[in-house]
């Protein structure tokens, strides 16, 4: 029996929501190659890795359609996509990936 394909077009945000949209055949070893930086230089120069949205395909065809349609919605649209179906922007994979330390962590502001 042939096995199926699975398609995915995804939206990363970074921290501050800055958005990155792609398209992948395997969507946590995409995320993973975000989240190390061997991404896009794009991506990990604006620390973007967080996984707040996703939409599955049996045909890349139709995952590149819908790329191609995200990337030319307003920014609006796109975060309209986002909050109705993760409202909080939690990060979809971190059960899959250890937690990122805070982009300038520093010693405490108050010393005891």
């Amino acid at each position: 029996m042939p096995r199926e394909h699975e398609y995915f077009t995804y939206i990363i945000a970074s921290r501050s929501r800055t958005l990155y949209i792609g398209v992948t055949n395997s969507l946590m070893r995409r995320i993973k190659e975000h989240r190390e930086g061997t991404a896009d230089s794009f991506t990990a120069k604006f620390r973007i890795h967080r996984l707040v949205y996703f939409e599955r395909f049996q045909y890349i065809g139709n995952a590149i359609a819908r790329e191609k349609v995200l990337k030319h919605c307003l920014r609006d649209e796109k975060i309209a996509l986002i909050v109705a179906k993760n409202p909080t922007w939690e990060d979809l994979a971190a059960d899959f990936f250890p937690a990122f330390p805070s982009a300038k962590a520093g010693p405490p502001l108050r010393e005891g």
